[in-house]
């Protein structure tokens, strides 16, 4: 990860509200966040009001580049949220709202750790176009995160309650083989749920790719092609006599960065924050260096994600 610090749009707040501007707005200011209406604005550049004022001459309200996005009402300048998208678009595995409270020189800790969840809200894809297709494989599985419950045993003091991680937080994950990735907290592995989530997310005539867990076998069967490797006999790739590769390799590489992340960078995540921290490297993973986007692109698609958006410090709470 590198970021240019020098660049004006991290220490200036014309020059960063120019460029929010420019990546919301890159035709001119659109339609008001309030009323809908294009093209009916005026610029208020009067000393008495605040930079950036834009008034809708339609329903007469005012607005500024935040309002109608995760930024909106948000007392921290412009130039450090700037330097927040970039970080966290950029960061491989991650940022922690403590490390964006140093870097940013931000005063408490609930701001930075408020800030990093709208930036994931803003990386979040709320109607994400669906995986696979004609002649493309979709590789699927699943991981666990956090420990296993314990319980008091009579005799025996505290014991897992289950070793084979059924009271762990579970993840289904989802990757196009060379393209993108699709993650979902899930309460279980149960074939209802399976079909439901993997029903919405890949086309059906797509090839899935997953290891030999019994769970996904009846529901392979309502896709083109369904091929297995069997980890329990060491079977970690195979190469089928078209030349395809079988294997779950790829999005087992996914949930390495992801648990790398996880564990290394923010050490603990509460069970109803889990879909937004995986939204985060679901992101980056869709918008990575081998499908051409380098990290000043990553950072402007996710501003451009952050319009339409809003999030309250009570619903990351609550959720």
């Amino acid at each position: 990860m590198s970021v240019d610090l020098t660049d004006p749009i991290f220490h200036d707040e014309e020059a960063a509200r120019a460029y929010f501007e420019s990546i919301r707005w890159p035709d001119g200011v659109a339609s008001c966040p309030h009323c809908g209406v294009s093209g009916e604005n005026t610029r208020v550049m009067g000393k008495s009001h605040r930079p950036g004022l834009i008034q809708c001459n339609a329903c007469l309200k005012p607005f500024t580049v935040t309002v109608g996005s995760v930024m909106e009402s948000s007392h921290v300048p412009l130039h450090k949220w700037a330097l927040a998208f970039r970080l966290m678009a950029a960061s491989k595995k991650g940022v922690s709202a403590h490390q964006l409270m140093r870097t940013l020189g931000l005063g408490s800790y609930r701001t930075a750790w408020f800030m990093a969840h709208r930036v994931c809200e803003a990386m979040a894809d709320r109607d994400p176009e669906p995986l696979g297709g004609k002649g493309k494989t979709v590789e699927i599985d699943e991981t666990f995160i956090g420990k296993p419950e314990e319980r008091f045993v009579s005799g025996k003091g505290w014991q897992a309650k289950d070793r084979n991680g059924s009271t762990k937080r579970k993840v289904l994950t989802m990757v196009e083989r060379g393209g993108r990735a699709v993650s979902v907290k899930v309460e279980n592995l149960t074939q209802a749920t399976l079909k439901e989530v993997i029903g919405r997310t890949v086309v059906l005539d797509s090839t899935l790719n997953t290891d030999e867990a019994q769970h996904y076998k009846a529901l392979g069967k309502n896709f083109a092609e369904h091929k297995a490797v069997n980890h329990g006999n060491e079977e970690y790739a195979r190469t089928e006599k078209d030349g395809a590769k079988t294997t779950t390799n790829t999005v087992e590489g996914f949930f390495g960065i992801f648990k790398r992340g996880m564990t290394g960078t923010y050490h603990h995540c509460a069970e109803h924050h889990l879909q937004a921290y995986l939204n985060e490297f679901d992101f980056r993973y869709s918008n990575r260096v081998k499908l051409g986007v380098d990290d000043t692109e990553r950072t402007h698609r996710a501003i451009k994600g952050a319009e339409g958006k809003r999030l309250t410090y009570k619903q990351p709470r609550s959720a």
